[in-house]
């Protein structure tokens, strides 16, 4: 049996191309119903997400199971030619598929390197694929042993750790002035995309009390609804500075908001409270001069995006030792997949034996018709321990060597010496 894996991702296509061939929630039950009809790939699951589309699969023939797969993507979507998504598209087997499916859950394969969301994803896309019997036993053992890798590299390695987006570097920023966020309070000055996700960020890590302020009062209502906040009138949030341990500022405005003589009265009136601003606007919405204020620390995208570099490079060389610890368990994994090959012969062995033993039992215990129960089951277990005993060793070695590169070489040479392909009946 071979893995095998067919698909397109944000490296090889564009969002359009991954649009075209997205499945929804809604397609997932049919989509898995016609994986099932496959002829060729005996076990399959999907994944799909807005970075990538793909199919795993096992399955006997590797070029067989490849092209069916292929077919099936290029019919998913009829509106994009078969040449086109064609070139989109990659196609990989046994170690090489292994690999990319541990790289792809333990998100080593993700557009942000170390985002926890695919494996969620990775095993929604396994439950779904095994709830309606797409999956198999060895599917589902590779499928269980790619969660436990990436279990294993967020373990063992900080990949996770450091902020890669310049909202979550700023909760970090945060945290380092701020050890327990629940005793601190957040101001949002303006209504940008990434202020809103660093205020989501700080109160998922714990921020309780969140004043929210643009220039459109209703707009301000609306965004404290979603933080349990409160909103705060333009033209009053400046003196609210007063009650904020952290401000967060991404306005439109074009000039800035909070200006150097601005802070230095809010300062004093705080009888000089550390306060944190973290300007995420562009252009700036607070001075430079206000940095220069004692008890006031300011940090803009720039030094946002300077701590967000230096944290892609720490997740980078916690890659390479995830990317080990990823070729440690395909080595691992590729060794149980070459002890599926020998089973048929260990059963065909097993059964040539237990038929011969048998059918010499039958005949010896026919010349004997005098033995008493006892003495049956003492020949019975005579010919089982020589039987056992014959075939221990050779059974033994196909198992170690299933994983060597001669694996296959002994599986073939016990199927000629114990003629396991010829008609039993010849032993008679």
């Amino acid at each position: 049996m071979h893995i095998v894996t067919a698909g397109l991702n944000h490296k090889t296509a564009p969002i359009e191309i991954r649009e075209g061939l997205a499945i929804s929630n809604g397609d997932l039950s049919h989509v898995l119903a016609s994986l099932k009809q496959l002829s060729t790939v005996e076990e399959t699951m999907l994944l799909s997400t807005c970075n990538r589309v793909e199919l795993y699969g096992a399955a006997k023939d590797i070029d067989a199971a490849i092209h069916e797969l292929r077919q099936f993507l290029i019919q998913r979507n009829p509106t994009i030619a078969p040449e086109q998504l064609t070139q989109h598209l990659y196609f990989l087997s046994d170690d090489d598929a292994v690999r990319h499916l541990f790289r792809v859950a333990s998100s080593l394969d993700s557009m942000v390197m170390g985002e926890p969301q695919i494996l969620g994803q990775f095993k929604d896309a396994m439950e779904a694929a095994v709830s309606h019997g797409c999956t198999g036993v060895v599917l589902n053992k590779v499928l269980k042993k790619a969660i436990s890798v990436a279990k294993r590299v967020r373990t063992d390695t900080p990949i996770g750790e450091q902020a890669v987006s310049v909202s979550y570097a700023a909760v970090e920023l945060a945290k380092k002035f701020f050890q327990n966020l629940a005793d601190h309070s957040v101001m949002l000055v303006g209504a940008g995309e990434m202020g809103k996700l660093a205020g989501q960020h700080l109160v998922n890590h714990g921020v309780t009390r969140v004043m929210v302020t643009t220039r459109n009062y209703q707009r301000a209502i609306e965004l404290a609804k979603q933080f349990k906040g409160i909103p705060i009138a333009i033209d009053t949030f400046k003196q609210e500075m007063l009650h904020a341990d952290i401000v967060i500022c991404s306005t439109g405005a074009p000039h800035p908001v909070i200006t150097t003589h601005d802070m230095t009265d809010i300062i004093r009136a705080r009888q000089n409270r550390p306060l944190c601003i973290i300007d995420i606007a562009v252009p700036r919405d607070v001075e430079d001069g206000v940095r220069d204020i004692d008890n006031v620390y300011l940090f803009n995208i720039d030094d946002l995006q300077q701590i967000v570099a230096v944290n892609m490079g720490e997740r980078q060389k916690a890659a390479m030792t995830a990317e080990a610890i990823v070729q440690e368990e395909v080595v691992t994994m590729m060794g149980w997949m070459k002890t599926l090959e020998t089973v048929p012969t260990i059963v065909a062995l097993k059964k040539r034996a237990e038929g011969i033993r048998q059918r010499e039992v039958d005949k010896v215990l026919s010349r004997l018709p005098g033995l008493s129960g006892a003495e049956r089951e003492i020949v019975e277990g005579l010919a089982s321990s020589i039987v056992n005993k014959l075939l221990h060793r050779p059974l033994v070695t196909l198992k170690e060597e299933a994983a060597n590169a001669n694996g296959t070489m002994y599986v073939d040479a016990t199927r000629r010496l114990f003629s396991l392909d010829e008609d039993p009946t010849d032993d008679r």
